[in-house]
């Protein structure tokens, strides 16, 4: 392999490693709604490093905006905010320099006194999800009633709830309310597929025997050809070492001819 092919060899190795390393984005609390004035880490994961990620968000009052850019303090891969508060509502995400970008993630912050903790990031096909209504203070363990898209669930005594192997049906806008307490705002809960792949349900079929025509046909053309190369090769070998002087010459051509007769002869 010459050196020019080489370097393209680990040109296109270097991309697809660069294309396959996914970033992700985490949140902690690891939930996607926050009381006001509380603190909040997001942080650009990778699985070999997180150098070159940017932190940016879209709210109703910035867009494309990168932590440090008039919110948040970067440490390292992660951004932190302090007494977060509703104006930073909106959907964050990491991005690199080259524009590749991590899933969203959706972070509301409540004025209110009721959130529902629900998963920030989607749920996976066949998992157990739970949700809980949680009051600002002091956080405790009251009845709560569970609406999905508008529609009351049923009422938890303990104030959270769980869906068994959530399917897509399960996706949907999530709410919860606290008597005397008041109504959490609204989370996307979203669902993704399973792809596992699924065992074979038979065994693989043995080979096909060869039909013996083709078998016949095969060692016919074998007992043709075998003999016409040889002797082209011979001819080949004789030519190539054929004498100079003109009496050799002449037996040369002798044999040359009598090889290309053997040749006609076994040629079909």
């Amino acid at each position: 392999m010459d050196q020019t092919a080489l370097q393209w060899l680990l040109f296109v190795i270097s991309l697809l490693c660069c294309t396959t390393n996914q970033v992700r984005l985490t949140v902690s609390p690891n939930r996607s709604q926050l009381f006001e004035d509380e603190s909040v880490s997001l942080s650009c994961e990778e699985d070999d490093s997180s150098a070159g990620w940017t932190l940016r968000r879209n709210t109703t009052t910035d867009t494309r905006s990168q932590c440090g850019d008039g919110w948040g303090r970067t440490a390292g891969s992660s951004c932190n905010i302090n007494y977060i508060n509703p104006l930073d509502s909106g959907v964050y995400w990491c991005e690199s320099r080259e524009g590749s970008t991590s899933s969203i993630i959706n972070i509301t912050v409540s004025g209110g006194s009721v959130i529902l903790q629900s998963p920030v990031l989607p749920v996976m096909e066949g998992h157990d999800v739970t949700l809980h209504c949680q009051t600002k203070s002091p956080p405790s363990k009251l009845p709560a009633d569970f609406y999905k898209d508008g529609s009351l669930i049923r009422t938890e005594p303990t104030g959270h709830m769980t869906i068994h192997h959530v399917t897509k049906s399960d996706e949907g806008l999530y709410k919860c309310h606290i008597s005397s307490h008041g109504e959490s705002p609204p989370s996307w809960i979203s669902v993704t597929e399973n792809k596992t792949t699924a065992p074979p349900t038979s065994a693989t079929p043995p080979p096909t025997s060869i039909p013996p025509e083709l078998v016949f046909r095969l060692v016919l053309h074998l007992v043709v050809f075998c003999p016409y190369f040889i002797s082209t090769l011979l001819m080949v070998s004789l030519y190539r070492h054929r004498p100079t002087d003109n009496e050799s010459t002449s037996a040369s051509t002798q044999d040359f001819d009598d090889i290309v007769a053997v040749t006609t002869e076994y040629h079909f």
